[in-house]
């Protein structure tokens, strides 16, 4: 049961943990920025050279290390994007009254940098990884990505919860691009997928037959993946998804601005 019950609670820390992490740092004051960068850089730096030392390590550590290093990847292109270092050509609002395929590239623009930034990194993980037996860091970062996009194209298309708050203040043009609606075409489709993969992978654990490192890498990915489909879910259902990462929100208050900057009125999760 060990087996099971250490990588599930491990992913699920390591997902609410990171996030407030992040959120933290993305609201404190600018002039903090450029460590903030500097340090996910490093952390960065260090996790492709532990995806390529362990390619091939098939142990239970192999598979958590791996793991681990794939959502540290991950967390650099979030990091980036948060303080608006790595974005998109286009820092303002969506235009009034564009509509359609129009609304879509302004939207692409916004986020052009950001989304090559993912290709480059998705490169570098398949690169330090290569033909090696141990997969699970890429398993990991392309779920994140597909995840992601996912998410991103149903709150572009309009859900119920656009996640506003969570946005900082350098930022809030993007909310501009945002719909909100109780639902959109897409969204039946995005989460019958992310739930069906979810399943696949604990179906298979539940087969039997997997070795201890094949069961914490599909116990690790699978956690991860039902988790980006609840995420989906928390895109229309009407829960305070802020209240979850309230602790890493607090810097997103004008108190905590860099005093050189005029104050401005920043988003705040509900009390």
């Amino acid at each position: 049961m060990a087996e099971l019950t250490l990588p599930v609670l491990f992913t699920l820390f390591a997902w609410w943990f990171s996030t407030g992490v992040i959120l933290y740092l993305d609201g404190l004051p600018r002039h903090t920025f450029v460590w903030t960068l500097g340090g996910a850089t490093a952390l960065l730096g260090g996790a492709l050279w532990a995806l390529a030392h362990t390619r091939d390590d098939l142990s239970v550590a192999g598979a958590y290390c791996a793991f681990t290093c794939a959502l540290l990847v991950w967390a650099w292109q979030e990091v980036a994007f948060l303080l608006g270092v790595v974005t998109g050509p286009r820092r303002t609002a969506c235009p009034p009254g564009a509509i359609g395929w129009r609304r879509f590239h302004f939207a692409l623009q916004a986020v052009l940098y950001h989304e090559l930034a993912l290709i480059v990194l998705a490169v570098a993980v398949l690169a330090c990884v290569g033909d090696g037996t141990n997969r699970v860091g890429v398993w990991t970062y392309f779920a994140l990505w597909a995840m992601r996009q996912s998410a991103k194209l149903n709150v572009f298309l309009g859900v119920r919860n656009l996640g506003e708050s969570f946005l900082p203040e350098h930022l809030a043009y993007l909310k501009s691009y945002f719909q909100r609606r109780p639902m959109n075409v897409l969204f039946p489709i995005s989460v019958t997928v992310a739930t069906a993969a979810a399943v696949a992978v604990w179906w298979r654990l539940i087969d039997g037959g997997a070795g201890a490192h094949d069961t914490a890498a599909l116990a690790l990915v699978g956690t991860l993946v039902a988790l980006g489909a609840l995420e989906h879910w928390l895109l229309v259902l009407p829960l305070p998804t802020e209240a979850l990462w309230r602790w890493g929100l607090r810097s997103h208050r004008p108190d905590v601005l860099d005093p050189a900057q005029p104050a401005a009125r920043v988003a705040t999760p509900p009390v």
